[in-house]
């Protein structure tokens, strides 16, 4: 059997082909354009991202199943007659809603939020953005008077034109804002907050299970991808944990059947998986900007070659007064403070371009070290965490995280975890198992003793100087 695993993510579509013999292999893979229409506007074209789908698909062959999985809080409007999108897809990192989710703040909403759907209000999540399109996008709007309007997030317009199912999963519909993560239903009272008409939403449905058809193929799973990372890393059990070091950083642990509410230390409890009638619910935090941070610094020409990144001898930069905040797009948890902006504090005319370059690797692994502190004070997250993407490449990176988790850090050589965890999910859903990845290796690193409370000290004060920067501007 072999399992077609699209990976749509935020810079890039791949294509994962996997059978029960682990036998496993990228396919086909395609970037796709960000486009910055304003200052913190940040969007794709749908029908991009449906061609490199297809484009994907076409590299594949002959699969038995499908399996997708999708950037979590991105989201459009299409038309439910033609397919025909109304708006661009608006990513998970705008934050055009900014000023109605403070105007939501100030009117007290945040209590109906965080009790029912587990979030804080956020212009990260997709509520905020889908009641955008409807009030500002009059094709939007001329579709929601005919009754032809579809709202929701991009797996729900893929299922829909490639597949014809008009459907999300339960992991996707938890990352919206607007669903009840008791029921797992469409929340009518957080729709109306919002003003996101809940007729114009997906049907929710497992993660493994039934979505549809596409070229008479089944597709049997469709997910988000950090919760397919979390999969593919082989998280099962309470206190499971990975982090994917993307153009975020995202860090789940697994809760199991409990929903963990930790809102005084910014986390959400979010939906790990849905399977045959049992749903695993997981913690999740986020750091905005990681692999984006690095894109900055190549753009800017602070970091050429990405290989610069791999090495730095001598002590770390932090602990010689040099500090980063990788905030470029606002600080998530714990802090969930749109209004910081990143800065480099601690420079002298001594200071060097190298400088620079540890101190910006060492301020995305810790940030990610606050989020794993936040989790550890609610979950007992284990000794060993795993993790993937880009920045995993550069061994000063991981024995700094290392060092700032206090834990033992785990990768594999087969770093393609989001879309074998699509894989597997999608076997799932036609009742069979995938191997693991022959060949795979894994390399552990143990932490070293550290200055670790110090280093904390002063990145907190770096931290505290970057929030409420752009409510100056």
């Amino acid at each position: 059997m072999k399992i077609a695993a699209i990976d749509q993510g935020t810079t890039s579509t791949r294509l994962l082909l996997a059978d029960s013999g682990g036998e496993v292999r990228i396919a086909h893979s395609v970037r796709h354009r960000q486009i910055h229409p304003r200052e913190g506007w940040v969007e794709h074209d749908p029908e991009e991202l449906l061609s490199n789908i297809r484009a994907c698909l076409a590299a594949a062959g002959q699969v038995d199943a499908i399996g997708i999985d999708n950037q979590g809080e991105s989201c459009l409007a299409w038309d439910a007659v033609s397919g025909e999108a109304l708006s661009p897809v608006i990513v998970w990192q705008d934050n055009r809603t900014s000023d109605r989710i403070a105007q939501l703040e100030a009117e007290g909403a945040s209590d109906l939020t965080l009790a029912r759907a587990g979030l804080p209000l956020d212009a990260y999540f997709s509520a905020s953005k889908l009641a955008w399109i409807v009030e500002n996008i009059p094709a939007a709007r001329a579709a929601r008077a005919a009754g032809r309007l579809r709202l929701g997030t991009t797996d729900a317009f893929f299922l829909d034109r490639l597949a014809g199912t008009f459907a999300t999963d339960l992991t996707t519909a938890s990352r919206t804002a607007l669903l009840n993560l008791e029921t797992g239903r469409w929340d009518p009272e957080l729709c109306a907050l919002f003003g996101v008409p809940e007729d114009c939403l997906p049907e929710i449905r497992p993660t493994s299970g039934h979505f549809g058809m596409i070229d008479g193929v089944p597709v049997t799973a469709s997910v988000v991808d950090q919760q397919a990372a979390l999969h593919g890393h082989g998280c099962r059990n309470r206190g499971d944990a990975k982090i994917t070091f993307g153009t975020g950083a995202f860090a789940l642990a697994l809760t199991g059947s409990e929903i963990v509410r930790a809102p005084e230390r910014g986390l959400l409890p979010t939906i790990a998986w849905g399977k045959a009638g049992r749903v695993t619910y997981a913690l999740d935090g986020g750091v905005y900007d990681a692999g984006s941070a690095i894109e900055w610094a190549q753009r800017i020409g602070l970091v050429g070659d990405l290989s610069e990144l791999e090495h730095f001898e001598g002590p770390s930069a932090l602990s010689r007064g040099l500090a980063f905040v990788p905030a470029l797009s606002g600080l998530a948890c714990p802090h969930w403070d749109r209004s910081a902006a990143a800065l480099f504090i601690g420079m002298s005319g001594a200071t060097t371009r190298r400088d620079l370059q540890q101190a910006l690797l060492e301020g995305i692994a810790l940030r990610t070290a606050e989020v794993i502190d936040a989790m550890a004070d609610r979950v007992a997250v284990g000794d060993t965490i795993s993790v993937d993407g880009g920045l995993t490449r550069s061994p000063y990176f991981l024995q700094f995280l290392a060092d700032q988790l206090q834990r033992t850090v785990s990768l594999s050589s087969f770093d393609e975890r989001t879309a074998f965890g699509t894989a597997e999910l999608a076997a799932e859903g036609l009742g069979i198992a995938i191997g693991m990845p022959r060949g795979a290796t894994e390399t552990r690193l143990s932490p070293r003793a550290t200055s670790r409370a110090a280093d904390r000290e002063r990145f907190s004060m770096a931290v505290e100087r970057a929030r409420g920067w752009r409510n100056f501007s």
